[in-house]
């Protein structure tokens, strides 16, 4: 692969640059402050004046390929992700968060025109907000295979009875659409084609939040992670995604894109504590030298440094295999990159919060955050040692 970004994507990085100096970080405080006062269930006003300033910047929906975005190649959207990742919520500003942008590409690949129009035009235009709705608590769900809600079609409705977790972004008043993975069929003999995925209104009756599930003791607000049963929820048959029994092959084209740009955030997440460890590291005194002079300190950094790199040209690597071969033939590049970064951010996170003392797991940094969502995205979209395994079989195929 060339290691030299495209003009257009260079382009872009420039002015993402500018906008998240001038406009997003002098935000990231106040961003805070509104959640914990006046929109703990809503995007905060803050965002909204940003999402209108970004989107007249032309800097909007930079993921997704095609007509519908940007028009952006994995490879040249690599760098751009990495800067939104460096704040935790910057990607919605540029109306690229997780996870409107996995179902957005869905939508894009396997929606009807009246779905596209009902669902994914708004979208587009960051006036609402999704959810995925696919981990069950009472099941592995790593092995989807497991999932027992029911889809039960009657004449010309789906009833959906279930109960799914960390169904991220679903407790948001912006919230409008749930996409729900259950079996159609179940008894199947194909377990691959037991599935399928519906599109449901945050508001149809039937849907009950039974709680928010906290992560390391966040809440994620206003986005949430709820717990939510589905009893006895009606939607017609045409809100199907696809088709019946389609629902891994739905997923598969959701999870791909989704994984890599986890790992191209959480680089820039990595990247931003290198940097704060460094200016710690510079002007903290500890026994008589500044921290930096310290051998052990000066390794921890060194060593930060050189996983972010060797873990940034594994996902580049990915992403360019992806454009050119599709998102099947670099599926073994995907789950390494999976493994890999996820575990290089929050070991870099790890060292940076060690350096900061009290300070890292305190609020005034970014640190304690970070690392909670570093350490999350070992499970969420397939925990390591699924990856691993998959990827394990798949190089005994070839080499053994």
């Amino acid at each position: 692969m060339a290691f030299e970004h495209s003009a257009r994507a260079l382009d872009l990085r420039a002015r993402l640059l500018t906008f998240m100096r001038d406009e997003v970080e002098p935000a990231e405080h106040l961003y805070g402050e509104e959640v914990a006062t006046v929109a703990r269930t809503r995007r905060p006003p803050v965002l909204e004046k940003l999402k209108a300033r970004a989107r007249a910047a032309g800097l909007w929906n930079l993921f997704l390929p095609g007509d519908h975005g940007a028009g952006l190649t994995n490879l040249e959207y690599a760098p751009l992700a990495e800067i939104m990742g460096r704040i935790s919520w910057a990607s919605e500003v540029f109306n690229c968060s997780a996870p409107d942008t996995g179902n957005m590409e869905i939508l894009a690949l396997y929606g009807t025109p009246e779905q596209k129009k009902k669902w994914l035009d708004p979208l587009l235009a960051g006036e609402i907000r999704s959810a995925f709705s696919m981990t069950e608590p009472e099941v592995a769900s790593s092995d989807a295979t497991n999932i027992r809600c029911t889809i039960r079609r009657e004449g010309d409705e789906y009833v959906i009875n279930g109960r799914k977790w960390y169904t991220s972004g679903a407790m948001s008043e912006d919230c409008k659409l749930l996409i729900v993975m259950g079996k159609t069929d179940p008894d199947n003999p194909n377990k691959h084609l037991q599935q399928s995925m519906v599109l449901v209104p945050r508001d149809t009756p039937g849907i009950k939040i039974v709680r928010d599930m906290k992560v390391f003791g966040y809440d994620d607000a206003p986005i949430g992670h709820p717990e939510i049963v589905y009893d006895n929820v009606r939607v017609p048959v045409s809100n199907i995604l696809l088709g019946e029994g389609r629902g891994f092959e739905v997923a598969q084209g959701r999870l791909g894109p989704g994984r890599i740009h986890h790992c191209m955030r959480l680089i820039g997440c990595a990247e931003r504590a290198l940097e704060l460890m460094c200016k710690r590291a510079q002007n903290r005194v500890a026994f008589g030298q500044k921290l930096g002079d310290h051998g052990s300190v000066r390794e921890d950094i060194a060593h930060s440094w050189c996983e972010i790199e060797q873990a940034r040209l594994l996902t580049l690597r990915a992403a360019d295999k992806m454009d050119k071969d599709g998102n099947k033939e670099a599926r073994d590049l995907i789950a390494a990159a999976k493994i890999v970064v996820p575990a290089m951010a929050a070991r870099v996170i790890d060292r940076a919060i060690q350096i900061h003392g009290g300070a890292g797991v305190s609020q005034d940094t970014f640190l304690a955050e970070a690392y909670t969502y570093a350490r999350f995205m070992r499970i969420g979209d397939g925990p390591d040692q699924v990856h691993l395994s998959q990827l394990g079989r798949q190089l005994l195929k070839r080499y053994g």
